[in-house]
């Protein structure tokens, strides 16, 4: 199964350090997911000056659950409480694109 991952930062003044913090980390588990082709493709989400406000991430998983157990709860994003809003969407990448 597909999905869209969005996940939107807190708007409070720390915020964008919490994100810098843990990006890092965020990084290194998003090689793995694309090493062990969970990750389609992923691309910050920014603000009309540049500033990082959030994340979205097509990805692939064998259910919701697994995406939950096998990435989210894991996700430095989410550990270090930089994502307040994650919604998740099932999608279909066209066969053009899919790295399977």
């Amino acid at each position: 199964m597909q999905f869209i991952v969005t996940g939107y930062d807190g708007k409070d003044d720390k915020a964008l350090d919490r994100r810098m913090a843990a990006r890092e980390a965020h990084l290194a588990m998003a090689k793995k997911m694309v090493e062990n082709k969970h990750w389609i493709s992923a691309a910050a989400i920014l603000e009309d000056g540049g500033k990082m406000t959030g994340s979205l991430i097509i990805c692939e998983f064998e259910s919701r659950q697994a995406l939950e157990s096998q990435w989210l709860e894991k996700e430095p994003y989410v550990l270090g409480k930089v994502w307040e809003k994650i919604e998740i969407t099932r999608a279909q990448v066209p066969p053009l694109w899919d790295k399977k």
